[in-house]
């Protein structure tokens, strides 16, 4: 079985954990198909709003994509939940991210 049908069949049996989505988003990127892996993206941030690796990872999607004012958006959306969560690893990562795509670091 090929990696995006094992982390699908995982993410079915286990739909209230966000690891398995997160786990076929970046199998989706390692394969270089954004557009997947961005529905993928988008899918965790409306099932798990606070599941927090996901949104560096998303941004970078984004500008994959061509999307840099999505990427900045989805950023600054990960610099909430980061701060909520109290993670200044990932506050800080996000936001060496976004000023990397701003121009300003």
């Amino acid at each position: 079985m090929d990696r995006i049908a094992t982390f699908k069949k995982f993410a079915e049996q286990r739909p209230d954990d966000p690891f398995p989505l997160y786990s076929l988003a970046m199998e989706y990127r390692s394969q270089e198909n954004f557009a997947e892996a961005q529905q993928i993206f988008d899918q965790l941030r409306d099932s798990f709003g606070d599941y927090l690796p996901a949104y560096f990872h998303a941004g970078a999607n984004l500008i994959a994509l061509d999307r840099k004012p999505d990427a900045a958006e989805r950023y600054k959306q990960g610099l909430q939940v980061a701060g909520k969560a109290g993670d200044g690893h990932a506050r800080d990562e996000l936001q060496q991210a976004l000023a990397t795509l701003e121009g300003t670091a």
